[in-house]
């Protein structure tokens, strides 16, 4: 079943790699802002790695919810959440909630999100985390932004899509 509230956020090459030794593949400040400004105000839903791999948590203005499977886990100013139900059940009232991660975490919500935002650059990276391979004809795109990162040498693009 789609969930409408419910978009997931993520950056990927073009080979759905997201990241290595629980770390993001490259840095792009433009993509952080973006980050920042389409999330604010929202809940996060992510797993616990990914929050711990989050430079400084919580991050303001934003309530995170944390799937895990540790009972004992307790991250100040986080929610805790042993299930995607559990995490679906705590933002049913909201208009719009965002998946962060990590691959397990995305794995599970792809096939309930309503929203995709993506940002896709445009070469293969090496990886140990990956994104589910995207049925891009089930999805429909709302906008799309093609730029090059000047520091990185690569092309990149802004893509929103909706089921």
């Amino acid at each position: 079943m789609i969930h409408k509230n419910i978009s997931i956020i993520v950056a990927i090459a073009e080979n759905f790699a997201i990241g290595k030794n629980n770390d993001l593949l490259f840095h792009l400040p433009t993509d952080l802002k973006r980050f920042k400004e389409i999330t604010t105000g929202h809940s996060l839903i992510m797993g616990r790695n990914t929050l711990l791999s989050l430079p400084k948590w919580p991050l303001p203005n934003r309530r995170h919810i944390v799937i895990t499977d540790k009972p004992d886990d307790n991250f100040p100013g986080c929610e805790m959440v042993f299930s995607i139900e559990e995490a679906i059940e705590k933002v049913k009232n909201e208009k719009e909630a965002f998946v962060i991660g990590g691959g397990m975490v995305y794995k599970q919500f792809y096939p309930l999100a309503g929203k995709l935002y993506l940002t896709v650059v445009h070469q293969p990276f090496e990886a140990d985390i990956y994104f589910p391979e995207i049925n891009f004809p089930e999805w429909r795109e709302t906008s799309r932004e093609d730029l090059f990162d000047e520091k990185n040498g690569f092309r990149y693009s802004y893509l929103n899509l909706e089921r």
